[in-house]
């Protein structure tokens, strides 16, 4: 790292603006993944975008209530500027490739990335309700040592913390 110093005061001024807008996920099939995002996660699809050229889509997916009216460039601004956006990836032909065999998750050797987090009002409910759609578990909410929080797995395997704002501070605040 740079030996290059600011003061607190600095940064804040400097990075003032910035947001986190993305966590992109590479993904093996589109027909798999936006049914999970969309109908189990309850994300709307806000942008999709292919570059032809380069044989990828992507797609973007978020909490929004409503997309704006607008040209495309007010609406892709409008995307880009959405904080906590999942961005999945779909490499063309990647699932039909019989030899792909995934990406990784990062949850095993060697291990990286590890999960993103949906926080929902009930983690009770949320998980009754992904048993309705056959969704993998990784981690029941009463599994475990931490209670009241679960991991599920997407159609890719990637893992998604299941947890909500006062059963995750109920845990922190017990340690």
């Amino acid at each position: 790292m740079s030996s290059y110093n600011e003061s607190p005061e600095e940064i804040s001024q400097a990075t003032q603006g910035y947001v986190m807008q993305q966590t992109m996920l590479r993904i093996k099939d589109p027909a798999a993944s936006l049914p999970f995002y969309q109908d189990v996660l309850g994300m709307k699809l806000l942008g999709k975008y292919d570059f032809p050229a380069m044989q990828f889509t992507l797609y973007f997916l978020g909490y929004e209530q409503a997309l704006p009216e607008g040209d495309d460039k007010a609406k892709n601004d409008w995307v880009f500027r959405r904080p906590a956006l999942i961005e999945l990836t779909h490499n063309w032909g990647s699932e039909k490739d019989v030899n792909f065999a995934g990406y990784h998750n990062g949850n095993e050797d060697p291990r990286g990335f590890g999960h993103i987090g949906i926080s929902v009002p009930d983690v009770y409910a949320a998980s009754e309700r992904f048993a309705k759609y056959d969704v993998e578990f990784v981690k029941k909410p009463d599994d475990g040592s931490m209670k009241g929080l679960a991991f599920i797995k997407d159609p890719d395997g990637y893992w998604i913390e299941i947890l909500s704002a006062e059963g995750i501070t109920e845990i922190i605040l017990s340690q």
